[in-house]
């Protein structure tokens, strides 16, 4: 199985719920993460580095800055006049936030998925950060002769309304699937990236619109486990479910650690995003920099610690900022101190504010928010 032989479906809209502060505005896809990059550019750099050339990112509403930021695939290298990178419009007027929405999404294009002349399918959602060698997925489920397979991490349960958790026979083989349980410890939770044949899927689909079924994990997979072979794929290093804004903060956070930054950032498997051009960053004469992550386009006067600057932003002198995350083109006014916050794009903290939250429980600042 090569890359050429898969065509690539992501789910933009899935678990817009669990974030609202960040996705009132935008889609899951395009919430900005690690100071330059858009959620959805793991799952799409997971596919092209495979070598995948046809992907359909299934769009359903808020969606004018994901379209924004994929453009025509170009920095993805999908930009094709065969195969290429496809915005699959809104399937329904159904709220697009409903957990068990995927079923209806993949109804909704199932005419892009029978005209594809790829064998297998490998769906994605987007709020999972990894960084994976789908070429050793392909090769674990060809090995096994697997129906499906699933990529899994081992670890604390997302707080999702259908995460999936499994149990496995020797082998690796799936032997039972439970949706939404409880579990305090570790378990193995599903990564929602799923490969199986296309035949396989529009079989599948069938049959969940005639029987009427809704939700994916529990009338598709969980349903199916002892009817067909279904394998979990075990994924190692980092990986990154985000649930809530919490789970966010400390998914970005995460990547201060020298570690947890080169397993994502793997430069044998690049992540690719939009690219803009800009100046360096600036350092002011006073200024105090800490392990930070700092895009092109700042200006940095002030202090910052601990912290994700996005590009264009500007602190100024004097102003502290620690433990926080800063989206493009805000700016932090001299004598403004912000501590665990999340400030959102084009916002602006006027002078000698004082904003501090929770490790736990960060302050957010929204878009476009003068304080």
């Amino acid at each position: 199985m090569t890359g050429k032989n898969i065509v690539g479906i992501i789910f933009s809209n899935a678990y817009d719920e669990c974030i609202p502060e960040l996705t009132g505005l935008r889609t899951m896809g395009s919430v900005p993460f690690a100071c330059r990059y858009r959620l959805i550019d793991f799952p799409l750099s997971n596919m092209v580095n495979a070598g995948i050339e046809k992907v359909g990112v299934i769009t359903k509403a808020n969606y004018q800055s994901l379209m924004d930021h994929v453009g025509t695939g170009k920095p993805w290298d999908l930009s094709r006049k065969t195969g290429g990178l496809f915005l699959l419009p809104p399937f329904s007027t159904a709220d697009a936030s409903s957990n068990g929405d995927k079923i209806e999404a993949l109804k909704g294009i199932k005419d892009f998925i029978s005209r594809s002349q790829e064998e297998y399918i490998l769906l994605s959602d987007s709020n999972s950060i990894f960084n994976i060698d789908i070429e050793k997925l392909t090769d674990f489920h060809t090995e096994n002769g697997a129906d499906i397979t699933i990529a899994y991490k081992r670890g604390i349960l997302p707080k999702l309304g259908d995460a999936v958790t499994f149990e496995f026979s020797e082998g690796g083989r799936i032997s039972s699937a439970a949706v939404s349980p409880v579990a305090e410890n570790e378990v193995n939770y599903s990564l929602n990236l799923i490969l199986m044949k296309k035949s396989l899927l529009e079989r599948l689909m069938n049959e969940a619109v005639s029987l009427n079924y809704h939700d994916f994990e529990s009338d598709i997979i969980q349903r199916n486990v002892s009817k067909l072979n279904m394998f979990g794929y075990e994924v190692k290093g980092y990986a990154e479910t985000i649930d809530s804004i919490q789970s966010y903060f400390k998914a970005n956070m995460e990547l201060l650690d020298t570690e947890n930054c080169s397993q994502l950032f793997n430069p044998e498997r690049p992540v690719y995003t939009k690219i803009k051009d800009d100046i360096p960053a600036t350092y002011g004469l006073v200024s105090s920099v800490k392990n930070c992550l700092i895009a092109n386009g700042c200006i940095i006067e002030g202090e910052v610690e601990n912290s994700i600057i996005f590009r264009g932003v500007r602190i100024g002198k004097g102003a502290v900022v620690k433990n926080s995350i800063i989206m493009q083109e805000s700016f932090v006014a001299a004598g403004t101190t912000l501590n665990n916050a999340i400030v959102d794009k084009n916002a602006v903290i006027t002078p000698n504010k004082f904003l501090s939250g929770a490790e736990n429980y960060p302050i957010y600042v929204g878009k476009g928010i003068v304080i």
